[in-house]
């Protein structure tokens, strides 16, 4: 069993690990991961902390899929792509994933979240993995800039100051000549509100950066693809896998512009 030490920004990847843990374990789970589940049977952590529930796990897994979902799109349509999976944390997407040997694939993140994640999970061609902060400039010297890349940062930018974030997305638009960035952002007043929020609150983390607008981010080059809100998420094919109590939430949330507004799943081309 491995043993972990991360500050508390950090605690958050294990959450969502967790949650994607347990979606997989579900009769009809929304994400489907068993690499999740083999990967926390390996580490020594109390993962009860994040009192994690059913409707809490779909969340997570819900969050996860249009990432999956917009990676295979574009690999299918870049199959010898470069992909950069910034602030990877202990996600096993590129498994989820699985690309092609043709596809490059790397993971960034905090030297001992990369450490981690060498341990628990195997190596496979054409991933690799680099051990630095994503705000630190240096790292992207190692990547080429030679194929389309896509950007790949679930539960990421929110994390960061905003300096740092609007500075590490200028440098990824300025290396690459082309390519798609996929992210998530929460508004200024999810923000406000962060401790509302369970995994936020339980893992002791702080949520930086708020983004009004999806739109604000085009003064950094970037061209807006898809913006979804959270009345996406209250589809009835997708709010129907959650309880009773649930649905009456985000069915709430989808009148209410504000909460409608809490967060958007973006996707830029560059």
């Amino acid at each position: 069993m491995e043993k972990v030490h991360f500050t508390e920004d950090q605690s958050t990847n294990l959450a969502t690990l967790y949650g994607r843990a347990l979606d997989s374990e579900l009769p009809d789970p929304f994400l489907g991961d068993p690499t999740a589940r083999e990967a926390i049977s390996k580490i020594d952590y109390d993962f009860g902390k994040f009192k994690m529930g059913t409707d809490e796990a779909l969340s997570v897994a819900m969050r996860a899929k249009p990432f999956d979902d917009w990676t295979r799109e574009f690999l299918a349509a870049n199959p010898e792509a470069t992909v950069l999976h910034l602030g990877a944390g202990m996600d096993s997407r590129v498994f989820r994933i699985d690309p092609a040997p043709t596809v490059r694939w790397f993971d960034v993140d905090f030297p001992d979240v990369i450490a981690l994640r060498e341990r628990i999970y195997p190596s496979r061609p054409g991933y690799q993995t680099i051990a630095s902060s994503v705000t630190d400039p240096a790292w992207l010297d190692e990547i080429p800039a030679d194929r389309p890349t896509l950007v790949v940062a679930e539960g990421l930018l929110m994390y960061l100051d905003p300096a740092d974030g609007e500075a590490l997305l200028r440098r990824l638009v300025d290396r690459f000549p082309r390519g798609e960035m996929v992210f998530d952002v929460m508004s200024k007043l999810a923000i406000k509100l962060q401790k509302l929020n369970p995994v936020v609150r339980r893992a002791g983390a702080t949520l930086r950066w708020g983004v009004e607008d999806p739109h604000e981010l085009e003064k950094l080059g970037l061209d807006l693809r898809t913006a979804w809100d959270v009345s996406h998420f209250a589809e009835p094919e997708l709010v129907s896998h959650f309880s009773a109590k649930y649905r009456l939430q985000f069915k709430v949330a989808t009148r209410i512009p504000a909460f409608r507004n809490f967060a958007h799943l973006l996707r830029y081309r560059y």
